[in-house]
């Protein structure tokens, strides 16, 4: 898949997890179900150890409450199309 592809797509699934800040109360609940999609959406873009590691980290992010404005994906994103990279 292209590199900017992968961009877009993690754009779009940061902003589906800020949706919970929209509803108050119920946009937590929204969580609930976003967590696991949302790591299992990161193995399936970064495959690997890497992405095996994001999408824990990203359930995390997404499970705890009032931790949904990181912007996992396209930190991901970053890490691997330009710090990774470089190195």
């Amino acid at each position: 898949m292209n590199k900017y592809k992968i961009l877009g797509l993690g754009i779009l699934f940061d902003a589906l997890g800020l949706i919970s800040f929209i509803i108050p109360g119920i946009g937590e609940f929204s969580d609930i179900i976003w967590a696991p999609v949302s790591a299992w959406l990161m193995t399936k873009l970064y495959k690997g150890k890497a992405g095996q590691i994001a999408g824990i980290i990203t359930f995390i992010e997404e499970a705890l409450p009032g931790f949904d404005v990181i912007p996992t994906f396209t930190l991901m994103w970053v890490y691997t199309f330009v710090i990774k990279k470089e190195r």
